[in-house]
C-alpha cells in the first residue's frame, strides 16, 4: 500500500497536534508500506526522521491558497498512491483517485460571524461540502462533529468514521523539577484557575474573564487567573475587559508555553476551565485530566461526549453559573478528589496509538473497497 499525506498544517495548533500524532503514530505502527508526506521545504529532515518508508514531497503552496487547489492534484497525480489523506477540510476537487479526508468540526458554518468577510463563509461552505462529497471516506472526531457534517454538509451517514483524538502524553507527569521551575519561573504564589487553548471568539475567553471577575466577589479574592493561548495583542476586547473589572493584577495572559511549560501548569492549577461554545472535539479538558486537574467545561457540542461524567459541566453563555462552578470545586474538596478519579479513569479512553491504529484501518478499507 503506498499512502500520501498532506502535511503542510504541520505546526499549526490544533491541526498541527492532529497531524504530528498521526505520522509519528504511523510511523510506529507500519514499517512495510510506503508513506510519502507532502510537506513544506522545512519539514523535510523531520519526514525522514520518521524511518525509511517516509519519503517527503516538498510543496510550497500556502494553506487556503489558489495554488493548493492545483499543486496537490498534480502532486498526487505524479505519486499515483493507493490512497490520500487531507487531515483537513481541503480536498481539491481536482485530486485524482482514493481519497479520505478528516473534517474536525463546522465551526465555519456554524459560526460565520467569527470569519472575516462573507468570501471567507463562501470558500469555506464551497471546500467542506467539496471535500464531504468527493472523499471515498470522511474522518470525523467525535459523534457531535458526526451530526454537523451529515446536517450541515448532507454527507452520507455511512461514510462517515468517528474516530477520536488521543491526549499527548507528553503532557501528563512533569517532573517535581519541572514543576518547580515553572512555579519559580512566573511566581505562582497563589491559587490559580487556568485556561490553555487559542483565544478565538467561539472559545468564549471573555465570559470566563466575567465569571472570574464574579468569583472574586463571593470572597475568592486571593484566586488568580492564567490564560494560556494566543497573542493577546490580536484580541484587544479581552485587555479592555479585564480593565473594567479592575483585574491587572489577576488575570495574567502568558502566551504559547512549551509542552513542559503547559503540563507543569496543568498540575500546579486548582481548576481547569474550559468554557467553549463549540469543539469538535476539545483537547485541552483531557490534558487536564490526565494531570490530575478538576475540570470545569461547557454542556455543548462534543464536550459531554468527551468528557462524560469526569467533568462539571456548565452553560458557557452563564458567566454566573461559570462563576458558581469554579467555586464550588475551589471550596468542596471531596468534589475535587471525585473529579479528579473520574478524569483518570475517563482519560484512558482515548490514545493516539488506538486513533492512529483505525485510521491505518480505514486506508486499508479503501484501498480494498
Amino acid at each position: 500500500m503506498r499512502v500520501a499525506i498532506d502535511t503542510r498544517k504541520l505546526h499549526d495548533f490544533g491541526i498541527g497536534t492532529y497531524v504530528s500524532n498521526l505520522v509519528r503514530g504511523l510511523a510506529r505502527l507500519d514499517h512495510d508500506h510506503e508513506y510519502t508526506l507532502i510537506c513544506h521545504p522545512g519539514d523535510v529532515d523531520f519526514v525522514r526522521s520518521l524511518g525509511g518508508n517516509f519519503l517527503a514531497l516538498p510543496d510550497r503552496s500556502g494553506n487556503y491558497s489558489v495554488r493548493e487547489q492545483f499543486s496537490i492534484p498534480l502532486d498526487i497525480w505524479r505519486l499515483r498512491p493507493d490512497v490520500f489523506h487531507a487531515p483537513h477540510y481541503i480536498l481539491p476537487p481536482l485530486t485524482p483517485g482514493k481519497t479520505v479526508v478528516t473534517i474536525h468540526d463546522c465551526i465555519h458554518l456554524r459560526f460565520p460571524q467569527y470569519l472575516p468577510n462573507r468570501v471567507a463563509h463562501f470558500y469555506a461552505h464551497l471546500f467542506l461540502s467539496s471535500a464531504a462529497r468527493k472523499a471515498s471516506r470522511v474522518i470525523t472526531v467525535s459523534e457531535a462533529s458526526k451530526r454537523d457534517i451529515v446536517e450541515l454538509l448532507h454527507a452520507p451517514a455511512g461514510k462517515i468514521e468517528v474516530v477520536y483524538n488521543g491526549f499527548d502524553e507528553r503532557l501528563a507527569s512533569p517532573s517535581d523539577e519541572d514543576k518547580a521551575r515553572v512555579r519559580d519561573r512566573f511566581q505562582l504564589d497563589a491559587p490559580f484557575v487556568l485556561y490553555a487553548g487559542n483565544i478565538k471568539p467561539h472559545k468564549n475567553v471573555d465570559r470566563l474573564i466575567e465569571a472570574f471577575a464574579q468569583l472574586r466577589q463571593r470572597g475568592m479574592d486571593q484566586v488568580k487567573l492564567l490564560i494560556i493561548g494566543d497573542d493577546i495583542s490580536k484580541y484587544s476586547n479581552l485587555r479592555r475587559l479585564v480593565h473594567r473589572h479592575q483585574l491587572h493584577q489577576q488575570v495574567r495572559f502568558l502566551g504559547f508555553v512549551s509542552t513542559d511549560t503547559l503540563a507543569a501548569l496543568y498540575q500546579l492549577a486548582q481548576v481547569f476551565v474550559f468554557p467553549s461554545l463549540y469543539e469538535g472535539f476539545g483537547l485541552p479538558p483531557l490534558e487536564a485530566m490526565a494531570n490530575g486537574t478538576p475540570v470545569i467545561t461547557s454542556n455543548v457540542s462534543s464536550l459531554p461526549e468527551v468528557v462524560d461524567d469526569a467533568a462539571l459541566l456548565i452553560d458557557p453563555m452563564d458567566a454566573g453559573g461559570i462563576a458558581d462552578a469554579m467555586y464550588r470545586v475551589l471550596n468542596d474538596p471531596a468534589l475535587r478528589a471525585d473529579l479528579i478519579r473520574r478524569g483518570h479513569d475517563r482519560v484512558k479512553a482515548f490514545s493516539w496509538t488506538t486513533s492512529v491504529t483505525r485510521t491505518h484501518e480505514i486506508y486499508m478499507d479503501v484501498v480494498r473497497g
